[in-house]
């Protein structure tokens, strides 16, 4: 495997963007623009996501600060808008509402640092999508692309007490959040459906599979994978909590090697710990797998199994179960969402010459088109841990 850039295509124009956005600032705060506005390396993946400052022709009149004050709002915001439907989208919906009140949520009945929401938006009228707005968190992030698996990157040049220290940092978000915040408090984010939130979650992954390969090729590997979760469901799939969903470090902004603000939870859903455990472990072996692949040793020591289910059995007192089960379903579930990543890619002709873009054929080999097709096949026959 090798590693390769994030798409990124939009149809939205940033100057366009902030300059509406500054009309619906004015609205909360009168006379307030957006300015500085910045666009994350990693947008355009799902919700976009625009980095701005709050600004004012008089920042120190009393009209605004007493605004500011009421709206306990800093000057540093960060905007997450649902994807434009005109750029392929990576889901079929994008539920801002969901995430607002899951943030408000979290930071209400646990101790984890989430950035502060400040205003929804549901009318798509100001900016074409529903939006909301939260203070923006300082701190770095282990990047995608390139992947901080690679050297050069500010994880990978740490010392290995520091990535330790990262470690079980990031493994305690895990275990808090679960801990902390009873299932009973979210019940808004059961999925549709009938049995176990488990049976609920994949059948939810199941449609997506389906949404994505709707008159396109369908993917074989996939469709393997999910049999085999059904010929090897867990017995006992454990307790329900509130799980994070897009559970992994590169959803986290550290201050040093310590949580500062965790990000991203749209993905955030009712169901079993190992779901989380499961994703974790995973992402970070795509991007190791990735690394190894291009001839670099990557950082085979950071977030290995044994040790984040050791961790989190510690934290908890709950020694993960089926793990073979959760970490291959998290595998799967990647290997949906890079599938739909490929064909956004082919829609756009992106990574082809500009001569062939916008007629470019659909791969007929849609397995091809999965990034960890030889893990997941690995993992299949039981042969990948």
């Amino acid at each position: 495997m090798s590693a390769a850039p994030r798409p990124r295509t939009t149809t939205r124009d940033p100057e366009e963007l902030t300059r509406r956005l500054s009309t619906w600032l004015a609205t909360r705060l009168p006379g307030a623009r957006a300015t500085a506005a910045t666009v994350p390396a990693s947008n355009g993946m799902s919700s976009e996501t625009l980095l701005f400052t709050i600004d004012h022709p008089d920042p120190l009149s009393p009209e605004f600060s007493a605004a500011l004050k009421q709206s306990r709002a800093p000057t540093s915001c960060a905007l997450r808008l649902a994807a434009d439907p005109a750029a392929y989208t990576i889901f079929p919906r994008y539920d801002m509402p969901r995430q607002y009140r899951t943030m408000e949520l979290v930071a209400d009945r646990t101790d984890l640092p989430v950035p502060r929401t400040l205003w929804l938006e549901e009318d798509p009228a100001h900016l074409g999508a529903p939006f909301f707005v939260m203070a923006r968190a300082t701190g770095r992030v282990p990047p995608d692309v390139m992947p901080y698996t690679y050297e050069g990157s500010w994880l990978h040049d740490a010392t290995d007490a520091d990535r330790d220290r990262l470690e079980a940092a990031s493994v305690s978000v895990l275990a808090r959040l679960h801990d902390q915040l009873p299932a009973t408090s979210a019940e808004f984010l059961a999925l549709p459906g009938t049995g176990t939130p488990l049976r609920r979650h994949v059948d939810a992954q199941h449609a997506y599979y389906t949404w994505v390969v709707d008159g396109l090729p369908r993917s074989p590997l996939i469709e393997r994978g999910f049999a085999w979760l059904a010929d090897h469901w867990p017995e006992d799939p454990g307790d329900t909590v509130l799980t994070w969903g897009d559970a992994r470090i590169g959803n986290i902004v550290y201050d040093g090697f310590e949580p500062a603000a965790v990000l991203d939870w749209e993905m955030a859903a009712l169901g079993p710990r190992e779901l989380d455990l499961g994703w974790m472990i995973y992402l970070h072996r795509f991007f190791q797998d990735l690394t190894e692949s291009s001839g670099q040793p990557g950082l085979p020591d950071l977030l290995r199994r044994d040790r984040v289910e050791s961790r989190y059995a510690h934290l908890t007192g709950h020694q993960p179960r089926a793990m073979e089960f959760h970490t291959l379903y998290a595998a799967l579930r990647h290997a949906i969402v890079m599938l739909r990543v490929a064909y956004r890619q082919v829609h756009f002709g992106v990574g082809v010459p500009p001569a062939l873009a916008g007629g470019v054929p659909v791969p007929a080999d849609a397995d091809g088109l999965i990034l960890h097709r030889d893990t997941l096949e690995a993992m299949l026959a039981g042969r990948y841990w």
